[in-house]
């Protein structure tokens, strides 16, 4: 009775499944592009709208890259327990009943969105099947994530502006460089397998330095979208912030302790995803 009660529960087997908590790195990137594009809050239904769609759509892609990669990650030491939290059929029922939902909530939003949902699910998608026939799958999965700043936006303007644009391309070089440690941990399991990976082509100390590069691309779209945006003081001394969690990542990265690489990775990219959305926040509200 004890150890059946210790089990966990479906629905944290299910969170644990999706990384649920990595929810943290995409959607304050969303809600700062909703804030400008609002010029403050826009109305309660709007922000339950977006808040449901990012999460249907990161839900259903999560899924997707579970099923996927079933068989392979089932061979990866480091990832051979996923399998394990829940049955194929509903690692399946994750994909299609979320997107289902997502594109149901799109309808909602309005036109634009809906009409661009199935493109947003074929993007976020699509990353999953990169691996197989291309190395560059650090910035597939930037893309993936740079959809969720332009959605939001869509979802309140109903048309494409600059600061959007910025804050999407800087989110894809942020991603891509966090990936790009991250992919580090699987550079013999992928160099094995034959899987496409930029760490696989270019080797670790490369994939570091490109890393860098990609973060100093970064550094330059999120002032660019500060100066899209016409964001004031607050917004721009908050990127010095930025700029130390950055800075933390690579060293720990460039140990090459895998422990330190995923605790610098959780810490410094939610770090630096909550700075930027209460940075913006103060900055649209103290000018609204």
């Amino acid at each position: 009775m004890v150890a059946r009660m210790s089990q966990p529960s479906f629905l944290s087997r299910v969170l644990k499944f999706i990384r649920f908590s990595h929810t943290v790195f995409a959607l304050p990137f969303a809600l700062g592009s909703m804030l400008v594009a609002a010029h403050g809050l826009p109305n309660l239904r709007t922000i339950l709208l977006i808040l449901l769609a990012m999460v249907f759509a990161r839900t259903a892609a999560m899924a997707f890259n579970r099923v996927a990669d079933w068989e392979i990650d089932k061979a990866n030491p480091r990832t051979a327990e996923r399998h394990r939290l829940v049955s194929k059929p509903v690692a399946i029922g994750l994909v299609i009943a979320p997107a289902a939902a997502f594109v149901f909530t799109c309808w909602f939003i309005n036109r634009v969105c809906f009409a661009l949902s199935p493109v947003a699910l074929g993007i976020v998608f699509f990353y999953s099947l990169t691996k197989r026939f291309t190395s560059f799958t650090q910035f597939f999965i930037g893309l993936a994530l740079a959809v969720a700043p332009v959605g939001a936006w869509l979802a309140v303007h109903g048309q494409l502006g600059w600061p959007p644009v910025f804050l999407a391309a800087g989110v894809l070089c942020w991603v891509a460089g966090f990936d790009l440690i991250y992919a580090i941990q699987d550079y013999d399991f992928d160099r094995k397998r034959g899987l496409g990976s930029m760490v696989v082509r270019y080797g670790v100390p490369q994939s570091l330095r490109l890393a860098q590069i990609m973060h100093a691309a970064l550094f330059l779209c999120l002032v660019a979208f500060g100066v899209s945006a016409r964001l004031g003081p607050i917004y721009h001394a908050s990127l010095v912030l930025v700029l130390g969690a950055l800075f933390y990542e690579h060293r720990a990265a460039a140990r090459l302790d895998v422990a330190g690489i995923n605790r610098a990775f959780f810490q410094s990219n939610a770090f630096v995803s909550l700075v930027f959305v209460l940075a913006t926040a103060l900055d649209v509200m103290s000018n609204a």
